[in-house]
This record gives structure tokens, sequence and C-alpha cells, in this order.
């Protein structure tokens, strides 16, 4: 493994995804003191999509997690930070919608999101195992551990391809129908959520690169102890 391969496989993605977690915190630390003409919460903006897309199973909840904000298709749970919750921000109001995206996608049988839910249940056993695979793999120079590491890192892969799609849709969804329903308004608002919505999708793009990184440095690992 040559100083070149480590610096493009390890350290380069790392630095992305640091970049992409600085972006998101520097786009949401700017637009969520930008208050929105509509005046209305993340909470209640995500309660009028939801009812203007005919859904209303989904329950809305605050979370205590900054920047947390999810929507759980298992309980049909729309979890939404206190800050993106209470304020009506930009920045509140399109992460809310962007949420509420996914809970679009759910209701409508939206096909990379059911692939990303089948491929759960994969990818959280290979993420609990993957650390000790890693470990004892490349510490202990066992060859078999460095190639279950590998189909681990081959199931995140796989889970964060599917996962791109799922989260531009859901972006691209949430600038249309705030627009749309006259929750923002076009020009500096609509270029406040498009800039927080598109800094969160470079961190899914990141925690991509960064598992290809890992993949391939495993794989460079696995052929030099063959």
């Amino acid at each position: 493994m040559t100083l070149g391969n480590y610096f493009l496989l390890i350290i380069f993605p790392m630095l992305l995804a640091l970049w992409a977690q600085f972006r998101v915190k520097s786009a949401f630390g700017t637009y969520s003191k930008v208050r929105a003409t509509s005046n209305i919460t993340g909470a209640e903006a995500a309660r009028e999509v939801l009812a203007a897309a005919q859904i209303y199973d989904v329950e809305v909840v605050e979370i205590n997690d900054m920047l947390g904000d999810h929507y759980d298709p298992t309980s049909k749970r729309l979890c939404l930070s206190s800050d993106v919750y209470h304020t009506p921000s930009v920045a509140a109001l399109g992460i809310a919608a962007h949420e509420s995206g996914h809970a679009i996608q759910h209701a409508r049988a939206y096909a990379p999101l059911k692939a990303r839910m089948a491929l759960v249940p994969m990818t959280m056993f290979a993420s609990r195992i993957l650390p000790f695979v890693v470990f004892g793999g490349l510490f202990f120079h066992m060859l078999g551990l460095i190639k279950i590491g590998i189909v681990c890192y081959l199931a995140l892969a796989l889970f964060q391809l599917v996962t791109l799609p799922v989260e531009f849709d859901a972006s691209k969804r949430a600038k249309i129908i705030l627009q749309q329903m006259g929750i923002i308004q076009a020009g500096d608002e609509a270029v406040g959520v498009n800039r927080v919505l598109d800094a969160a999708a470079l961190t899914y793009v990141a925690a991509f690169v960064a598992t290809l990184g890992n993949l391939f440095y495993l794989l460079l690992a696995s052929r030099d102890r063959d």
C-alpha cells in the first residue's frame, strides 16, 4: 500500500466528509437566522405538505437531536430537531419539506426508497461487525476477516448508492413543493433552501465516496496478503 493510495482512498474521502459537514453547518447556521415570509414553523410546514399530498397517517414529532431530522418509514414518524420544529426559518422549512418528501416517497411506493428499506437489516448487521472485522483483519493479518470486511463494505456501498437517488429526489420535491404552496418565496428564500439542501446532499455523496475508499483499501490489503 503506497502513501499515494492511502491518501486517495482514506485521507481524501475523510477531508471530503469534513468539508461536507462544514458546508451543512454553515448553510444551516446562515439560513436558520433568515425568517421566512410565510412565518410558519418547520413542523407546521411539514404538516401542510403532508396534508397537501393527502397523507394523514404520518406523525410529526420533535426530537432533541441537532440536525438529526429524519423520516422513519417503519413507524411513519417524521422527526424534526427542536430548531427545525419550532422555527419559521428558511433552513427549517427546507429541512422539514425534505423529510416530508421522504414520507411522500413512502406513500407513493417510490422504488429506490423501497430498495433502501429492504437493505436496512443487512446494512445494520454489516455496520455492527465491521469495526471488529477490520481491526482483526488488518492488525492481526487475518485474511479471512479482511474478506468479510470487504463484503461488509460492499453491503454499505450498495446501501449508500441506493440512498443517493432517495435523498436527491426528496430535496427536489421539497424545492418544488415549498414554492408551489407559497411557503417560501422565489428569490433569496428559494436560494437559501437550495443551499441548505444541496449541502446536506453532499454529505451523502461524501459517505459513499468514503465507503468506496475503504472498500478499495481492503481489496488492496487482501491482495498484498495473498
